[in-house]
C-alpha cells in the first residue's frame, strides 16, 4: 500500500460534517439548550506503559455516578458496505456471524494479523444504562492490517472479510472474532458499528438505531503494531493522537475500549454501547 493519501484515508471530508454536529450539540448541552442523554464515563489513562508482549487499558467508570449519555453519532465513512455507499453486504447470505476474520460466498480472502476478539454490550439509554438490550443487532467492520476495506480498496474488493452481524443475546451482548486493524494516514485505528433494533433490520440494512466508533488505547496500539506486517501503522501513529483525531477529538471517553491480552494470545476489547 503506498503512502499517498487513498479514499479511506480521506477522514476529514467525510467525518467533518458529523464532526461539527457533535461539537455544536455539545456547546448547546452546555449553556443548558439541548439534554444529554446516556452512561457517561471520565477520560481514561491511555499512556500506561506496555511490555513488550502483552497490554491493558480501559476507559475508568466515573466515580460520581454520571448521568447515562447515548454514545457519540460519528460518520460511517466512505466504506460502510451497508448500502449507503455502494455495495451492500447486508443482505448477502452468511453476513450473520460471529468470526469475521475471513470471507464468505464466493469469496475466499482472509485477514492476517493479531488475533481480537470485540465484545459490545448494547443497553437502553434511557433506563439508566442498567437495562440489556435483547434481541438488537450490531453490524462491525474496520479494516485490516493494511489499512484496506474489503469491498472497496484496491486489491480487496472482491473480498467481504471484517464484516459481519450478530444478534444481542440476554446480557445484551455480541462479540466477534477479528484481527487488530491498522493505523492508516489521518486516522486513529477504529472499528465502526451500526445498531440495529433487531436482526431483521439488519440484514434489510433498514431503521439504523445508532452508528459509532470504537478507538484503541496508545499502549495497546504501540505494542501490536511492533509486530510483524504492521509497519506503516508505526509511521502512521506518530502522526496522530487521540486528542488531535478529526473524530474522537472532541471526546473519546465513552468510546475507548478496555483492551487486554498480549501478542501471543490475542486481544480482547470490550465497550458499553449505550443507545
Amino acid at each position: 500500500m503506498s503512502e499517498e493519501l487513498h479514499d479511506h484515508d480521506r477522514g476529514l471530508s467525510f467525518d467533518l460534517p458529523t464532526l461539527q454536529r457533535r461539537k455544536m450539540i455539545r456547546l448547546l448541552a452546555g449553556v443548558g439548550l439541548v439534554p444529554l442523554v446516556g452512561c457517561s464515563s471520565d477520560d481514561s489513562d491511555s499512556s500506561a506503559s506496555a511490555s513488550s508482549g502483552s497490554a491493558s487499558s480501559s476507559a475508568s467508570a466515573s466515580s460520581g455516578g454520571a448521568e447515562c449519555e447515548t454514545i457519540p453519532g460519528e460518520t460511517a465513512g466512505p466504506y460502510p458496505g451497508d448500502g449507503s455507499n455502494g455495495v451492500n453486504v447486508l443482505k448477502e447470505s452468511g453476513v450473520v456471524r460471529k468470526d469475521i476474520t475471513s470471507s464468505f460466498g464466493t469469496a475466499s480472502g482472509k485477514a492476517e494479523g493479531v488475533p481480537l476478539t470485540v465484545t459490545l454490550t448494547v443497553v437502553d439509554a434511557a433506563s439508566g444504562c442498567g437495562t440489556p438490550k435483547e434481541g438488537a443487532a450490531v453490524y462491525l467492520w474496520h479494516c485490516d492490517r493494511d489499512g484496506n476495506y474489503s469491498l472497496y480498496s484496491e486489491g480487496v474488493t472482491e473480498e467481504n472479510y471484517l464484516r459481519g452481524v450478530q444478534e444481542t443475546d440476554a446480557k445484551g451482548q455480541v462479540t466477534f472474532t477479528s484481527i487488530f486493524p491498522a493505523c492508516y494516514t489521518g486516522r486513529w485505528p477504529h472499528i465502526h458499528f451500526e445498531v440495529y433494533g433487531s436482526l431483521e433490520d439488519a440484514t434489510n440494512a433498514t431503521s439504523i438505531t445508532a452508528t459509532s466508533q470504537l478507538a484503541f488505547a496508545k499502549d495497546v496500539c504501540d505494542t501490536v503494531y511492533a509486530t510483524d506486517g504492521y509497519d506503516r501503522s508505526v509511521q502512521n501513529m506518530g502522526q496522530l493522537s487521540l486528542e488531535t483525531d478529526n473524530i474522537f477529538s472532541d471526546g473519546y471517553d465513552q468510546q475507548l475500549a478496555t483492551t487486554k491480552g498480549s501478542v501471543e494470545k490475542g486481544y480482547t476489547a470490550t465497550l458499553t454501547v449505550p443507545v
